[in-house]
């Protein structure tokens, strides 16, 4: 006969060998999802294009940006971190990228959203680069899961131009 201890060690070892593969298993499904965001942003106005003292170019606006991120969210999504960000090239750089926006969203419930908003951040070019330059806003997001690697994604929306002369 096997002692008391034996068999604690033995039915022990089998419940965290389950346990172990129940975890694998879960971990594994969250890569099936297939998220499908949309997002959209509109530049309603510029509220102001000026050139500062120090020769920098600087830029405010208004945007509606609105978003449907809950695809993003499966049963191992802690949060989302999301910004929206202007992309354009200079003569110096092949891409600038300046943020305009974020936010966190914390569940499923707050992943839909429409918010009307001037950019939270300066958009700044260090020279006289912007006008009439062509940019994309662009929003990224970084999936950040309670178990397992953080993931990031964007959705590109092109076809935006700045004015050509001061405001």
């Amino acid at each position: 006969m096997h002692s008391v201890g034996y068999r604690a060690n033995a039915l022990l070892t089998f419940a965290i060998t389950i346990l172990a593969l129940m975890c694998g298993m879960a971990s594994l499904s969250d890569n099936f999802n297939s998220p499908s965001p949309s997002a959209q942003v509109q530049v309603l106005n510029i509220n102001w294009f000026q050139k500062q003292p120090n020769a920098n170019d600087e830029i405010s606006m208004t945007l509606n940006i609105s978003a449907d991120l809950q695809s993003l969210f499966t049963w191992n999504t802690k949060q989302v971190f999301v910004f929206l960000a202007a992309e354009y090239e200079t003569p110096k750089h092949s891409l600038n990228q300046i943020s305009l926006w974020d936010g966190i969203i914390p569940s499923k419930e707050h992943a839909k959203f429409w918010i009307h908003t001037s950019n939270k951040y300066r958009f700044i070019d260090q020279g006289s680069n912007l006008r009439g330059k062509e940019y994309n806003l662009t929003i990224h997001w970084h999936v950040m899961p309670k178990t397992g690697k953080m993931f990031a994604d964007k959705i590109v929306m092109p076809g935006f131009r700045l004015p050509e002369e001061y405001r």
